[in-house]
């Protein structure tokens, strides 16, 4: 069973209201528990049965969007300031020609039309960087690649406080990235 996280340390957080956080909160509660709901009825499903199918096809989903709202929520609640001595640093400026142009390029992935996630992730096999667009929590993440940062662009992570204005709350996440623990993800 999993359980979830408490990220009520985020409320207070500039840019985000506690009404925003809240809804945000018990959107990735029901995706926890849905984990778990899938994950007891596949043990009792029969194996080759069509609702067995429909169930794994299911956890895709739900397990996602768990994970990555975890990922999203532990990677808030910084100062927005990257170490500029550290690892991840260099290795954005080494990918990207500087971390300016890396944020440049995250930033206008997260402003793409549309709603999904925009994640910066690491090839585990050569070490490079990437930003991607994910529209799905469960199709389109690339094989191999590990989530060092990424940034909830549904509507329901920016509409309660921006409305249709989606730039204002990517300048607002960029400030309040915890690059500390980012960095934890970089390997």
């Amino acid at each position: 069973m999993y359980t979830k996280n408490d990220y009520a340390k985020l409320k207070g957080m500039a840019g985000f209201s506690d009404r925003a956080l809240d809804l945000h909160f018990a959107l990735y509660e029901g995706y926890v528990s849905n984990t778990n709901k899938v994950l007891e009825f596949l043990a009792k499903a029969e194996k080759d049965s069509p609702a067995y199918a429909e169930l794994k096809r299911r956890l895709g989903w739900e397990f996602n969007g768990m994970r990555l709202h975890e990922l999203y929520f532990a990677g808030l609640g910084g100062k927005g300031e990257i170490d500029k001595s550290g690892n991840l640093y260099k290795s954005l400026a080494e990918n990207f020609g500087n971390f300016e142009n890396w944020q440049a390029d995250f930033v206008a992935t997260a402003k793409m039309r549309g709603i999904g996630w925009a994640i910066l992730y690491q090839d585990q096999v050569s070490g490079k960087l990437i930003n991607f667009w994910i529209n799905e929590h469960d199709s389109g993440h690339p094989a191999g690649l590990n989530p060092i940062l990424n940034m909830d662009v549904f509507e329901h992570a920016f509409v309660p406080d921006y409305g249709k204005d989606k730039a204002s709350y990517i300048e607002a996440f960029m400030k309040n990235v915890a690059w500390e623990e980012v960095e934890k993800r970089f390997k």
